[in-house]
């Protein structure tokens, strides 16, 4: 890891203690109706293959419909607990690297990179997108798509300045949003704490950033990059066009240039 990253390896610290209990936290997102709605979109714009690179690949969840659907997955993660998860989950059907998402290697060519479920806002400097970006972009194929979700205004006022919590498999699971609505404005850095009470060593941090559409398409195009569509979701659907106050996550398409 580089030793400028602003982010340092608060993601790897949030997601290697995260990792215990991720899959119960997300028991109730339609991980399965997102993939396949955001597949569905770069397809549309029209990808070559079935080879899917899955950058923060997390425990799987991302890529297990793809992989189910006879796609060639290669993951990666900076986490090394939520890759083990992972291969638990995939076995020797995937292909899984530990990796910093900021210094991707090359890992072959894939008509499809996606980062979903916000690992994006995880880097906290601008510099640190552009250079995921231009990681995805070593890895496309000729015709490829790299595809990436991002957490809105809306999502910091929202999600990320409330308390949720979620009580399963005889856990209580807490995540306490520490903004306030009041506070959020672009570029806003957001912190939350995610706890489970009476389990040592789960308590930790996360640490996110808001990045304005301005400055994403500023990264896209310095990566070598251009957008071809840009998407706001809203209870899991997708419309064309972003709007910051109403969507709670920006999905962007890109191509080589």
């Amino acid at each position: 890891m580089q030793d400028q990253w602003a982010a340092g390896d608060s993601a790897k610290q949030a997601y290697d203690a995260y990792a215990p209990v991720y899959d119960e936290f997300n028991r109730g997102y339609m991980y399965e109706r997102w993939t396949g709605r955001l597949l569905s979109r770069a397809e549309e714009a029209g990808i070559g293959g079935r080879r899917l690179l899955d950058v923060a690949c997390g425990t799987g969840l991302s890529f297990i419909r793809l992989l189910e659907a006879g796609w060639e997955v290669t993951g990666c993660d900076i986490s090394t607990e939520m890759l083990e998860r992972a291969r638990a989950r995939a076995g020797d059907r995937a292909e899984l690297v530990e990796a910093d998402m900021r210094e991707l290697p090359e890992l072959g060519e894939f008509d499809l990179i996606w980062a979903v479920s916000d690992p994006f806002n995880y880097l906290l400097e601008v510099e640190e997108l552009e250079a995921t970006l231009r990681g995805m972009g070593r890895n496309l194929a000729p015709d490829g798509i790299a595809l990436f979700d991002l957490n809105t205004l809306v999502t910091y006022r929202t999600f990320f300045s409330e308390e949720v919590v979620v009580e399963e498999g005889g856990k209580r699971l807490v995540w306490q949003g520490q903004l306030s609505p009041e506070e959020v404005r672009p570029g806003t850095f957001a912190e939350a704490r995610f706890d489970v009470p009476g389990q040592p060593g789960q308590a930790h941090v996360h640490r996110q950033r808001h990045f304005s559409e301005a400055q994403v398409r500023g990264a896209i195009d310095r990566a070598g990059l251009e957008c071809v569509a840009l998407y706001g979701e809203l209870d899991g659907e997708l419309s064309l066009g972003l709007d910051e106050n109403h969507h709670t996550k920006a999905v962007y398409l890109c191509r080589a240039k």
